[in-house]
């Protein structure tokens, strides 16, 4: 009994510590999750298209993901409402950026339905991902 309750303990433990040792962009991961509606063949070309592109945003404003992030992923940007500084897009500037999968399809579906007025297809979020990995 004892020794399964230490046992209990010490998998609770690691298992809190998990996410520290995994820290970290994981591309591969993000990739595969958006192939499995069918995509495949992420350009960064498409990607940065995409990034630069001129929408009407949700308030009929004109706007792009370089409005709040920059044209350059590996600078700081500001929220063009809050004025709230945005860290770089860049993994090669910030390693974490991409290490929560739920938080990247939050920021996904929350930042394509501002910009896009739309949820981004698995495409363009692969696409804008192999833009992004590449910064």
């Amino acid at each position: 009994m004892r020794n399964r309750h230490f046992t209990r303990i010490a998998l609770l433990f690691l298992a809190c510590l998990a996410p520290a040792a995994q820290a970290g962009a994981d591309f591969g991961k993000l990739y595969r999750l958006y192939s499995k509606s069918g995509e495949s063949n992420f350009n960064p070309g498409r990607g940065k298209d995409f990034w630069l592109k001129e929408r009407a945003g949700e308030s009929g404003e004109p706007m792009n993901c370089a409005t709040c992030h920059g044209a350059d992923p590996r600078k700081q940007g500001r929220h063009n409402k809050s004025g709230k500084a945005i860290e770089p897009m860049a993994p090669s500037v910030n390693k974490d950026r991409y290490a929560d999968v739920e938080k990247v399809e939050k920021w996904f579906l929350r930042n394509c339905k501002q910009v896009v007025r739309r949820e981004c297809t698995a495409q363009e979020k692969g696409d804008v991902l192999r833009y992004l990995s590449q910064s």
